[in-house]
């Protein structure tokens, strides 16, 4: 019982330390993530171009296949009635 109660202290003291160095490094872990949120470094900067493009170009291609669709139903529907 009496180990026990010597060795306790030299077990806790680990714990502590690490928690007194967890809230010492908080406030620079916060300001460090803060920055980062904050910023936008040249890579995902580069990222969201990409997706602004790859979007636009589906938008454009979407915007062609539906004037194909009414292109051809126009002449379908031209070719419909010169037959008569």
């Amino acid at each position: 019982m009496r180990t026990i109660l010597v060795l306790l202290p030299l077990l806790l003291g680990g714990c502590l330390v690490r928690t007194a160095a967890n809230v010492a490094t908080m406030p620079v872990k916060a300001v460090g993530w803060t920055a980062d949120k904050l910023t936008t470094s040249q890579s995902e900067a580069d990222e969201k171009r990409g997706r602004a493009e790859r979007k636009a170009d589906e938008q454009r291609a979407k915007e062609e296949r539906r004037r194909q669709k009414e292109l051809k139903r126009q002449r379908d529907h031209l070719d419909a009635e010169s037959n008569f």
